[in-house]
């Protein structure tokens, strides 16, 4: 009966080993095929380069205009059918919680192999992606300072801008500064 035991659990651990080794060679089959398909379209539609990157150039537009140190940044908020909510004037850009000075990650090796893992913030916490966070902002009041929060979706947009807009004359001001304040 032992005998017959030992072999039971020996076939078993050698059928997963072999289908061990066959999802692997189907994964390899599948990674060397799609590979194949990648290079030889390709070869027959090669990617254009630009001569000029409309994309650099906001890019770098938007280095230039935000590296300013002090510059305000004007947070209109709408409802779903447009209507404005208010406003806020920031020092700076706002910042979305999913931003980070330190990575959100950290790596661990274990069993000779390593593993992605989560690593805490400036603050010693952990963060994830989850929650709403992303859509979750927060700045400073241009004038007085105030920590200022605000969420976006579920019917909130918000409108950026690095100056006032005439559109937005009679929007109410959320925060502690108007634009009439910082003109």
């Amino acid at each position: 009966m032992r005998k017959l035991t030992i072999a039971a659990v020996a076939a078993i651990i050698g059928l997963a080993g072999l289908t061990a080794c066959t999802d692997d060679s189907v994964q390899n089959d599948e990674r060397a095929a799609r590979q194949s398909g990648y290079e030889k379209a390709s070869k027959r539609q090669p990617a254009h380069v630009m001569k000029y990157s409309p994309t650099r150039e906001t890019i770098s537009k938007w280095g230039k205009t935000w590296e300013k140190e002090g510059k305000l940044s004007y947070v209109y908020l709408l409802n779903s059918m447009g209507d404005t909510v208010g406003y806020y004037v920031l020092k700076g850009l706002p910042v979305s919680y999913c931003a980070s000075l330190t990575p959100t990650w950290d790596f661990t090796r274990q069993d000779g192999k390593y593993h992605q893992v989560p690593a805490p913030g400036i603050d010693q916490v952990y963060y994830g992606n989850s929650g709403g966070l992303c859509s979750t902002y927060y700045g400073f009041d241009a004038t007085t300072g105030a920590y200022i929060e605000y969420t976006t979706g579920q019917g909130i947009n918000a409108l950026l801008y690095d100056q006032p807009l005439p559109r937005f004359e009679d929007a109410k001001p959320l925060g502690q500064t108007s634009t009439k304040d910082v003109k």
